[in-house]
This record gives C-alpha cells, structure tokens and sequence, in this order.
C-alpha cells in the first residue's frame, strides 16, 4: 500500500505531461478546426450546408458518450492501453475522413473519430493527475489547460488557413503524423500506476441498460442542442421527441447506477460536495467560455465583413494571452487554495465580459476587437486549472480515471449547451430590439420621414429616378435597423454570460479550501 501511495513514473513526469498534452491538443483542435470548413465539406461532397453540419454532430454525440464511460473502460482494458487504442482509432479515423469519397463515409469515420477522441482528454488529464505530487498538479495541468482553453480558439485559424491555401481533406490528414508520434511516445513513456482500480479476471460485467439509456439519452440532448434553434425548439416535433427521450433516460441512469455494484458511470462520485461542486463549475466554465469564443468571430464575420481566417486571427489573440496566465494560475495552485483562484477568476471573467457588451457596435475596428476577446478569455485560465485541481480534492487515487472523464464531460456538454442557449438568446434578442428600434421608423416620426428623404435626394443624384430613389433608401435603413438590432443582441448575450460569470463567483465561496501545501488532503482516502 505504502509503494502505491509513493508510487512515482520512471521517466521525468514533464516529459510524460508533453506528450500527452500532444494527443489531447490534437484531439480538441479537431472539434473545431472542421467548424469554418462546413461549406467547403458540403460543396466538395455534393451535399446541402444542413447535411454538412452532421459532420460535427456526429463527432460531439460519439464523443460525449464515450468521455462518462472512459474510466470503466480504463478499469476493464488498462489507462494506458485505452489511451492508446483511442489514439489509434482517433488517427486512423481521421485518415478516412481525409479520403472519403461521400458524406456517409465521412460521417461515420467522424462518429468513430469522436469516440476515439472521447477517451483522449481523460485519460491524458488523468496520467497528468497521478505523474505529478498533487503539490504541483496545477501546474502539470496548466500544460492541459493549452489544449482545453488555447485549442479550440486556434482551431477556426488554422481551420481557415489550411481550407483557403490547400484543401478540406488536410483538415484531417495533417492529425496522422501527429497521431503517430504521439503513439509511439505513449508507449515509451507512460505506464498504469499500481493504485489504478482494475477489474479481476471474470469480475467484469457489462452494463448493457445503463449504457443504452446513456447511448440514447446524450445522443438525443446533443443532437437537440445542435438542431434545436435551426429547428425552433419547441416548435418541432423533432425537437420535441428528443427532449422526451433526453428526460427519460438520463432520469433513469442515474438511479439504475447508483445501485450497479460495477457502474458504466461512477455516479457516486457526486457525493463528494467538492467534485459535484467543480463539475457544476467545469460545466458552467465551458458554457461561458466556448460560448465567448464563438461570439466574437460570428459577430466579426456577419457584421463586419471579415473572412474566417481574420476574425479567426482575432480569437488567436485572445488565446496567446491564456498561454500567458495558464502557468500563472499553474504556479498559484501550488501557494494559494484552488478555492481563491478560482474566485478571481469568476470575478476578472464577469468583469471582462460586462466591459465587452458596453464595447462591443458596429464601430469597432480590429484592435478593439482583439482588447474585447482579451479580455473575456484571459479569466479562464484561473478558472479551468483551479476547478481542474480542485476536482480532485478528497477523491480517492484509485477513481482518478473517473474524476478526469466526468468532468471533461461536464466541460463539454457545457460548451455544448453554452452554444446553443448563446445562440438562442441572439436569436430573441434580434427580434426584441428589431421591434424597439422599429418602433421609431415610420411615417409618423418626422425625423426619419427628413432623413429618408434626404437620403432619396442624394440617391436620386447618382441618376435614379425619385421613386426608385425611395425604394432604395427605405431598404438601406431597413438593413441597418437589422444590422443594428443584430449589434444589440450581442451585447445582451455578453451581459447574460456576465451574469453567469458572477454567480458561479459566488457559487465559488461554498467550496472548500485546500491547504496547497498538504499533499494528503488532495488525494483522499
């Protein structure tokens, strides 16, 4: 027992953390790199823009479904031993994305491509957590943070960058050398520790009912969370149906695994107040955090004109500046509770984001831009590693598969659901201050009657007759009003995520408060 607790890898423990990083990285900059290459997938495989978008659907339901389930996989086949199988069915999927010849073919390897990525960022969290003394995981996970936070903002750049100079198919063919390294560095270098939980021979049993209402209730919530505002929520019987069995079965998992004696989900890990509590706030960070880093290239690219590349350029900004406060908060763990951290995180995230609904119009240039994606991205850092460390706090070693699986999960049904509400909330908005503003242009107000026809007057200049002059006027304010209400909706959805920044920093004040410095507490009993 006492071997196991002082149990330490063979080789340098930063070296093990590099190159697991690499697959994770890989792993997460491929949920986002295809996002700007729907249109050129779609277009090159003859299919409608909506069939493109199963391309990422299929992707997010296979790999939600597999990161709950990752550390019953662990325990039944070896940490890693799965970490590589899913390294090689990740890299091997996305060669077959690179040549597929159809969309069905594509989709499937992107289905089989998720699940493979879905046991990635687990178990590389997880060999981070137990290669490095828990006095010092914070700064092992700041390396984790590079893939969790600085990925998915570099993704639509690169995403952009390789679509325009070469082709959609590169997306996915440039994973294999990377894949392939980070292969054979795994097998090197990494290795089970002795405390990991192991099934014994004829002790494994398959939990068919829980994963089928798994299977069944995380595929439905992620195909209504993608599908549900293109189809208007409620107002589709597709929608609908999915909400139904979303509620059945993720009602009856729960349950039905709290009385398995070997569960595909270790659901009574959320007994344990401070890894319910972090999950709720690793949920509601990728919430916020995604959510923010989709807002600004939407807004840059619908409003403003710019390419994906550019606007693309803009969030890469944001995410050179997380690299930079990553090993701050890294460093931190180490001195100050996680609890502490994780405080000033909320509060710098909630500041950052009411600041970037007061900057935000159709006025600003590229510099403003970049200062509002700073300054809403920094704060996640401190958030994600001390929530990330802080996960781990009186959890016993043995479950550290466990811990690492259900709260990337959490992290990413909370991006996912962060997406959708954000897009939502840009939607009602619109219409809200589309009605407002239109409300002050009509015949009965005589400053816009002047300005219309002041507007018709110098239009007619240009050689167009008065009537025609007219027509044309009243269709420039007509979009502008809509360009200017679409402006107002996203100063609201930076408002809301404000308000949600705030009260996951109040939130914050009822977690516990480890002594960094005692190395008994984070690893539990």
């Amino acid at each position: 027992m006492e071997q196991a607790v002082n149990w330490k890898p063979r080789y340098n423990p930063w070296l093990i953390a590099v190159v697991v990083a690499l697959a994770a990285f890989m792993e997460v900059l491929d949920t986002s790199i295809a996002n700007v290459a729907l249109p050129h997938i779609s277009g090159g495989l003859g299919a409608s823009v909506d069939e493109g978008t199963w391309v990422l659907t299929t992707y997010l339901v296979a790999n939600a479904i597999v990161l709950p389930i990752s550390g019953w996989i662990s325990s039944a086949v070896g940490r890693k031993r799965f970490f590589m199988i899913c390294i090689v069915l990740f890299t091997a999927c996305s060669l077959l994305c690179g040549f597929a010849p159809s969309l069905p073919i594509l989709l499937a390897a992107r289905a089989l491509q998720g699940a493979g990525g879905g046991g990635m960022q687990p178990m590389a969290q997880a060999i981070m957590a137990d290669s490095f003394p828990p006095e010092k995981r914070g700064l092992a996970f700041a390396l984790f943070g590079v893939t969790t936070v600085v990925a998915p903002a570099l993704g639509p750049t690169l995403g952009g960058w390789i679509t325009d100079n070469y082709s959609w198919r590169w997306i996915f063919l440039i994973n294999l050398p990377v894949g392939l390294l980070a292969l054979g560095l795994v097998k090197q270098l990494v290795e089970d520790p002795p405390f990991l939980r192991r099934f014994k021979p004829g002790e494994m049993r398959f939990d068919t009912v829980g994963f089928s209402l798994l299977v069944l209730g995380i595929g439905a919530l992620q195909i209504m969370l993608d599908k549900g505002q293109e189809d208007d929520w409620l107002g589709s019987h597709f929608i609908v149906c999915l909400a139904v069995i979303t509620v059945v079965c993720l009602s009856a998992l729960v349950p039905w695994e709290w009385r398995q004696k070997q569960p595909i989900i270790d659901v009574k890990l959320f007994r344990i107040f401070n890894f319910s509590s972090t999950s709720l706030i690793m949920f509601l960070a990728g919430a916020v955090a995604f959510a923010s880093t989709i807002l600004m290239p939407q807004f840059l690219q619908t409003l403003m004109g710019y390419t994906a590349q550019s606007s693309g350029l803009v969030v890469s900004i944001g995410a050179v500046f997380v690299m930079f406060t990553l090993p701050v908060a890294g460093v931190l763990t180490s001195k100050v509770p996680a609890k502490y951290i994780m405080l000033f995180g909320w509060l710098a995230s909630a500041v950052g984001l009411y600041f970037s609904a007061r900057m935000i119009s159709l006025d600003i240039d590229f510099k403003t831009a970049a200062v509002i994606m700073t300054l809403q991205y920094s704060p996640v850092g401190f958030i994600f590693i001390s929530a990330t460390t802080a996960s781990y706090y009186g959890v016993p070693q043995d479950r550290s598969d466990s811990v690492s699986g259900l709260s990337n999960f959490m992290r990413n049904m909370g991006s996912s659901v962060g997406t959708s509400v954000i897009q939502t909330i840009l939607a009602r908005r619109q219409q809200v201050h589309f009605s407002r503003l239109g409300d002050h242009l009509g015949a009965g107000d005589a400053g816009f009657t002047l300005n219309l026809q002041s507007a018709a007057h110098q239009i007619q200049g240009a050689g167009m007759g008065y009537a025609s002059a007219l027509v044309a006027a009243v269709a420039r304010d007509y979009q502008m009003l809509v360009m200017q209400a679409t402006a107002l909706s996203y100063g609201d959805a930076y408002i809301f995520l404000a308000w949600g920044a705030a009260a996951m920093f109040l939130l914050s004040f009822f977690l516990k408060s480890n002594d960094p410095q005692n190395t008994t507490v984070h690893m539990g009993h």
